[in-house]
């Protein structure tokens, strides 16, 4: 039986992931993957609010607040009240945080060399492939084509062309 789309994307987050995070490890650094987007945004530019993070790194608001706060609780971070009505927080790397950049920009190169490297080996380069199914995601969302599926099957069980327990298309 071949592995659904979930699964094969978990493994190769798996995958990659693992190989990432023991980079990190062999660097002598105490970081997780997670933390990169985010790094990166504030390597670039000293402070930022976390729905710019969220912007500019790719993220949804919710998972740019659950990493700040994990960065916070690192050290990497530091959050502080900002904006004209004092609402808004403003995020910034701590001293341990910028201090860890030149050994992450390292960690970083070679990681980008290695994506390369497996885009090479492919037929189709994963990152293309991957930029692709985002775009068309974020036009129609899987979960709108799920529920279309769904009413698709229910429309044919109506019409009794399907049995119970019959596979999709």
């Amino acid at each position: 039986m071949k592995p659904g789309l979930g699964t094969q994307l978990r493994h190769l987050i798996e995958l990659l992931d693992g190989a990432v995070e023991q980079a990190y490890v062999d660097a002598g650094l105490d970081y997780r993957p997670r933390y990169t987007p985010v790094m990166r945004v504030l390597a670039e530019q000293p402070s930022a609010t976390i729905g710019e993070l969220a912007a500019v790194a790719g993220l949804t608001q919710p998972a740019a607040t659950q990493t700040v706060a994990l960065m916070v609780k690192k050290g990497l971070l530091t959050v502080a009240a900002g904006g004209e009505d004092g609402r808004q927080r403003v995020v910034r790397l701590s001293a341990i945080g910028a201090a860890m950049l030149p050994r992450l920009r390292l960690c970083w190169q070679a990681t980008k060399s290695a994506a390369d490297s497996l885009d090479a080996e492919l037929a189709f380069p994963l990152s293309d492939c991957l930029a692709q199914a985002i775009a068309v995601l974020e036009t129609r969302s899987f979960g709108a084509r799920i529920r279309d599926g769904r009413l698709r099957l229910d429309a044919r069980s109506d019409a009794g062309t399907t049995t119970p327990g019959e596979k999709p298309e």
